[in-house]
C-alpha cells in the first residue's frame, strides 16, 4: 500500500498540496510515483508562472511512461525544487519531502475540491 500522509489535500490525478500559510507546495503522491517506476526526469515551471487548478504544470518522465504534472489548485509559483534538476530520482525516495514546486495559493477554496488522506486512500484502492 502506498504512503498516504494525513494532513495533505491530494487530486484525483495523484498531486498532492501541503499547505503552509498562503502557500502550497506540490508534489506527486507515493502512489503515483509508484505507479511511475524510476523517475528520470521533472519539468517544471518558471518562478512567476501563474498555474490553473485542472491545467498541466508541467510533466514527470520515468523510464516506463512521461506523466503530466497537473496542478491541483491556482496561483503564482514561487520557488521550484531546483535539486529534482539534478537528482529528479529524489521523487520516488521521498514524495512527500521533494515536492516539486511551491505555489503563493490564489484561492484557498479550491482545496474544498480535493481529497484528505482517508478519501485518497480509498480511492486508490479502486
Amino acid at each position: 500500500m502506498a504512503k498516504v500522509i494525513e494532513g495533505l489535500y491530494y487530486s484525483e490525478s495523484h498531486e498532492y498540496v501541503k499547505v503552509e500559510g498562503e502557500f502550497g507546495f506540490i508534489g506527486i503522491s507515493d502512489y503515483a510515483q509508484h505507479a511511475l517506476g524510476n523517475v528520470v526526469y521533472v519539468d517544471m515551471p518558471d518562478v512567476d508562472d501563474e498555474v490553473e487548478a485542472g491545467e498541466d504544470f508541467g510533466a514527470v518522465e520515468s523510464v516506463k511512461a512521461a506523466s503530466d504534472l497537473i496542478s491541483p489548485v491556482s496561483g503564482t509559483v514561487v520557488e521550484v525544487n531546483e535539486a529534482l534538476e539534478d537528482k529528479p530520482e529524489l521523487v520516488n525516495e521521498d514524495p512527500y519531502e521533494n515536492w516539486i514546486i511551491k505555489v503563493e495559493l490564489s484561492d484557498k477554496t479550491e482545496l474544498d475540491n480535493l481529497m484528505d488522506a482517508a478519501a485518497y486512500e480509498q480511492f486508490c484502492e479502486k
